[in-house]
């Protein structure tokens, strides 16, 4: 059956992506598995559309289709799930750590997550001292610089040498990439099954960031990311 006429979207939707949303939000709690047809009945897209859409969806891991030809959804939902609870209830986990980390180096500290091609400071605890680095949360950087952009591009897109180096090291240290007269020193957060999470960042003026006092800071960072990673798999 054709797909049913909807009102036109103004707000500029991908058709495509709007019909893949439609089939994934067919589903309900209790379902065993759907047919083409039931699939095709609840979401109002035509069977054709349906089966073009879920070799995409199958193989982003966001429906599966087993061996009786019935639909169900896939572990990728599960997953991003997962991230988005963690997420809610990340708050009074980070915070904390992050003023512990601001405590013991006298620098600033961050929490970022990634958002597309971007990353976004979801919590700060920004230095006592005068002469600092200060950033809001909120702020967005570019995945390609600085040592949480970085981090968090080496976790994801996960290409290229420095990607590469930097999951190696478990760590990135960048000195002068975002300002010059900044320096600021990452490690991801993964989760249980390995999933990133997001990076912790230590941030301050370049010239306190001398190369005997980063591998304090090093430590105390790679610290803070082990006790996060640990207090978010009890939640």
């Amino acid at each position: 059956m054709p797909d049913k006429p909807r009102t036109p979207d103004t707000n500029g939707g991908v058709e495509a992506v709007e019909r893949a949303l439609r089939v994934l939000d067919s589903f309900e709690p209790g379902d065993a598995g759907l047919s083409l047809k039931e699939v095709a009945d609840r979401s109002g897209v035509n069977k054709a559309t349906i089966l073009r859409l879920s070799v995409s969806l199958e193989k982003f891991g966001h429906i599966t289709r087993d061996a009786e030809g019935l639909f169900h959804l896939g572990p990728s939902l599960w997953r991003l799930g997962s991230v988005f609870r963690q997420n809610l209830r990340m708050g009074p986990i980070v915070r904390p750590v992050l003023a512990n980390l601001v405590n013991a180096t006298g620098e600033s500290a961050s929490f970022y997550v990634q958002r597309g091609n971007s990353g976004v400071c979801l919590y700060r605890v920004n230095s006592p001292r005068l002469a600092r680095d200060h950033i809001q949360e909120g702020e967005i950087i570019p995945l390609s610089i600085g040592s949480s952009g970085r981090v968090l591009e080496a976790y994801s897109i996960r290409q290229g040498k420095q990607a590469a180096n930097i999951r190696k090291a478990g760590y990135y240290l960048s000195l002068g990439e975002r300002d010059p007269d900044v320096a600021g020193l990452s490690v991801p957060v993964l989760g249980l099954e390995g999933e990133l999470l997001g990076a912790v960042s230590l941030s301050g003026l370049r010239v306190r960031f001398s190369e005997t006092v980063v591998e304090g800071y090093r430590a105390a960072v790679l610290d803070a990311a082990r006790q996060i990673r640990s207090e978010i798999g009890q939640i």
